[in-house]
């Protein structure tokens, strides 16, 4: 085959195994493995697992280190170092600590059945230890649940889990070495390791900030995004001529650059680059699994399955517990970090490639992991309902919550209920306290809302996308609700609730264009207003009477355009009459 068919080949996988699971809602990743699994020599043998390829890969997982050295962000880090730095390190450290002692128990005590060196059970103790920061963070941005108390949780150990990978791309590689020279090469590789990171770190950060604005002076946008490839590239490859890793330079890239003021860019420009290259790793990585092996050995795949689960599971939630949680908040966190990561796979790679993973290993462990992601959603989807099931006050703690909730709202009628309270909900309340309106409004930012209820806001913590939420809060009270967030799931549902619960309430829907217009409308949104729109319509009213064209005459324009975009405005003029349609259309 040749290197244009190989290359349309991964193309045309990478596209299929994409729009699969976008269809069924699943992420791309687990898209990507399946497709490697079915192209590679394993199975239809579409493609053959070649070197050229393999290293082609190993820049997927340079970006993907880079960006995570990108979004390396220290104050965030302080910000939630009691997660990070507490429940993130004892799940790693304990999990490698546990899995690697089982492992060297099981060699003590069977040597033919087991055969795993102690360096072996550490690097796959190092793999196992992750958790999947693509599938959990995806599914809960879908759920609204970033910000949640379990939420929080969960991104301080994937937050750690990313920073652990480093001392593991180090450590690794040392592995290698003789048994004898062993402690010398991890001492030179921690050395080097040392060494290299504080030169970079402290006259690294200026050197890059110097560089960069000079590249930026020359407004050429090609040369900006060839010197961002240019430094990851150099530092990875002076990384591993100090006898490191790839991966290490790139994490290095990241962390300088995110001290400068080009990060925003930088992000922007390598997004392109680090989403296929890491595709492409991730259809290698299914190109090893060999599924015959997997057959033949279904028993000890189930065991690698389910014993790393459920160990990350109790684990993590008697961590959690300890940690002051509730049992339920306990349980949920440990459902949602059960399953094995991305980065295990950067880190099985790599033992793989130090002959640290033997063969009989590799393929049972990968299928293992793969499984593993694959049952992440399903898990997530259903650990509210298993959650309240196991625990009690889970259960009495969501009341409580919901009772809290109805004690706000049990007096008042003809409300407006706001999802969301960011700056558009904000200014949604300070309007319709000139009125006089009354108003409710839900947010999950915990903080926000403790600000808020300082300034006598009437706001409460809440998912307004969940039906004990808005039934809390008056839904069948209320005049209409206003979804004044841009997630689009998240307003379908608001949607939906309040079609089947309270169909008689107008709902408003915020939107960034008029993309999903049609779909809301059949969905029962009363009126759709797209940002875009209203910007536009905003820019014209300024750029008219900047040229001169009488105010009245341009506001009069401006409404026949929002007459004829909305529904609501097409019966009003400018007048009283107006204003007196609109209030019994209110009512």
């Amino acid at each position: 085959m040749s290197s244009l068919e190989l290359t349309l080949l991964y193309l045309l996988a990478a596209v299929l195994g994409v729009v699969g699971c976008r269809f069924l809602k699943l992420p791309p990743m687990l898209g990507y493995l399946v497709v490697g699994v079915v192209i590679g020599p394993n199975a239809l043998a579409f493609a053959q697992n070649s070197e050229g390829i393999r290293h082609l890969a190993e820049f997927g997982v340079v970006f993907l280190m880079f960006v995570i050295g990108l979004e390396f962000n220290l104050p965030k880090l302080k910000s939630m170092q009691r997660f990070v730095f507490g429940l993130g390190f004892w799940q790693v450290a304990l999990t490698v600590v546990f899995v690697t002692g089982f492992s060297v128990f099981l060699n003590t005590m069977a040597p033919t059945l087991w055969g795993m060196s102690w360096q072996t059970a550490l690097t796959l103790a190092g793999a196992l230890s992750m958790s999947s920061s693509a599938i959990v963070i995806k599914l809960m941005s879908d759920r609204l649940e970033l910000d949640s108390e379990h939420g929080k949780r969960v991104l301080g150990v994937l937050l750690f889990q990313d920073l652990a990978v480093v001392p593991f791309l180090v450590l690794i590689p040392a592995l290698d070495a003789p048994p004898e020279q062993l402690i010398s090469a991890l001492a030179l590789a921690v050395v080097k390791a040392t060494v290299l990171i504080t030169l970079l770190l402290t006259g690294g950060q200026r050197l890059m900030r110097w560089w960069l604005l000079l590249v930026a002076r020359r407004q050429t946008e090609e040369l900006f995004v060839l010197n961002v490839l240019l430094v990851t590239l150099g530092l990875a490859w002076l990384t591993e001529l100090a006898g490191l890793s790839l991966a290490l330079g790139a994490f290095i890239a990241g962390m300088l650059i995110s001290e400068t003021e080009f990060k925003q860019r930088v992000e922007l420009d390598i997004k392109p680059f680090h989403d296929v290259l890491l595709g492409l790793f991730f259809i290698t990585i299914g190109m090893l699994l060999d599924w015959r092996i997997v057959w033949d050995r279904w028993a000890f795949v189930l065991f690698l399955v389910t014993v790393p689960v459920l160990l990350k599971f109790v684990l993590i939630a008697a961590l959690t517990r300890m940690g002051g949680a509730s049992e339920g908040l306990s349980l949920r966190t440990g459902l949602y970090l059960a399953q094995a990561g991305e980065f295990g796979f950067v880190l099985l790679t790599l033992g793989n490639k130090h002959q640290l993973i033997p063969a009989d290993w590799l393929n049972p462990v990968l299928a293992s992991m793969v499984l593993s992601m694959m049952a992440t959603p399903f898990i997530i989807m259903h650990a509210n309902q298993w959650v309240m099931k196991w625990s009690a006050t889970d259960w009495l703690q969501q009341s409580l919550e919901m009772t809290q909730l109805a004690q706000k709202s049990i007096n008042t009628e003809k409300h407006i209920i706001i999802c969301g309270y960011g700056r558009c909900g904000q200014n949604l309340a300070k309007l319709l306290k000139t009125q006089n309106v009354p108003y409710i409004a839900l947010d999950l930012d915990p903080d926000r809302v403790n600000r808020a209820l300082a300034q006598g806001d009437q706001v409460a913590y809440g998912d307004a996308a969940r039906l004990p939420s808005l039934m809390s809060v008056g839904l069948e009270r209320a005049s209409a609700v206003v979804v004044t967030y841009l997630d689009s799931a998240s307003a379908f549902r608001v949607l939906a609730l309040t079609q089947e619960h309270a169909p008689h309430v107008p709902v408003v829907v915020r939107t960034k264009d008029d993309q999903d217009l049609a779909k809301f409308q059949s969905a029962g949104a009363s009126e759709v207003v797209p940002e875009t729109i209203e910007g536009s319509l905003m820019l014209a009213t300024h750029a008219l009477a900047l040229v001169g064209v009488p105010m009245k005459r341009v506001i009069r324009m401006v409404q026949v355009q929002r007459n004829q975009r909305y529904e609501l405005m097409r019966d009003f003029d400018d007048g009283d009459e107006g204003e007196e349609k609109l209030a019994e259309h209110r009512h």
